[in-house]
């Protein structure tokens, strides 16, 4: 099922990128792949960057609902639950942007390492009505054609580091997508924040540590461990992976700087007590002007009122 359902739609969609690009190179159908892929994700990406908005400017609410718990764990549960429900917050939002991206990118490793162990998966794995296309039956007579290459100077099936040595060209890959992935992941953390180790002597101290800082301070932990992650994984597979990786967090980095920009103009709108009636999800609640008392009748207009 997971073949029939995830695999083969992802790599068919690779597939059809690759019969209609103009010089059919397998390289740059990954790059577009990668593109659309993240194209399409976009709306959860931006729901998830606002959702992280709204939590931070949630935290004066949360201090105060522990407050009324008193540390009764169910009742500050409930008032959590609550409070997200009448702000329209799901705290595991993110897993929404998470779970497509592990599944396409599973997905794309099985379908890619069908065509490295046999470039003739790129006829067989297809459906029926891909196949009737010209550069596809082109290559079902002659399977020498397929271009596994990145332009000609990377061969994306080879991996970066194996018992036959080091692939630079791939490796260069499985480089760039993790300094590329420590980038991305740093992007979303405020500036000024402390470290984990900091934060835990606070706490030790009997400082009261915000949650807001807490989770930032987690995720600039996690910036450094991601990339490491994706280093071990990647440097031992396909050089495709390493590209779409490559580019998949590229486009991400834009895409977030795009959001976040976005949101700065929104909260300086806000404060600016400018018209933000076209920005999307900005709330302004506009206070009423106190009218003005009358200034009581002059001596001389009472007189000509007499007159």
């Amino acid at each position: 099922m997971f073949t029939t359902f995830i695999v083969q739609p992802i790599f068919n969609l690779l597939a059809l990128i690759y019969a209609l690009l103009p010089g059919h190179n397998f390289g740059l159908a990954i790059i577009i792949f990668t593109v659309v892929v993240r194209i399409a994700i976009y709306p959860l990406l931006r729901k998830q960057l606002h959702q992280a908005k709204l939590m931070r400017q949630m935290q004066p609410a949360i201090k105060e609902i522990k407050k009324k718990a008193a540390g009764d764990r169910q009742k500050e549960s409930m008032l959590l639950m609550e409070l997200y429900k009448e702000r329209g917050i799901n705290p595991i939002g993110s897993i929404g942007v998470l779970i497509p991206q592990m599944f396409i990118f599973i997905g794309l490793y099985l379908g890619l390492r069908k065509v490295v162990d046999n470039p003739q998966a790129m006829i067989d794995f297809t459906y029926p009505a891909l196949q009737q296309l010209p550069w596809l039956k082109e290559l079902a007579a002659n399977i020498h054609k397929f271009d596994n290459t990145l332009f000609g100077l990377i061969d994306l099936t080879r991996v970066a580091s194996s018992a036959k040595g080091t692939y630079w060209p791939a490796m260069l890959l499985v480089l760039g997508s993790a300094v590329a992935q420590f980038y991305q992941s740093r992007q979303l953390v405020p500036k000024n924040t402390r470290g984990l180790r900091e934060i835990l002597k606070a706490t030790a101290n009997g400082e009261e540590v915000d949650a807001a800082e807490r989770s930032a301070s987690t995720m600039k932990s996690t910036s450094y461990l991601l990339p490491i992650m994706i280093f071990i994984f990647t440097i031992g597979m396909p050089a495709a992976l390493s590209l779409y990786w490559l580019t998949g967090a590229l486009v991400a980095i834009w895409q977030q700087g795009h959001l976040l920009k976005q949101d700065e103009l929104e909260m300086e709108a806000i404060a600016d007590k400018r018209d933000v009636s076209k920005i999307p999800e900005a709330e302004i609640v506009s206070s009423p002007k106190p009218k003005k008392s009358a200034k009581p009748a002059s001596k001389k207009a009472k007189r000509r009122k007499k007159k």
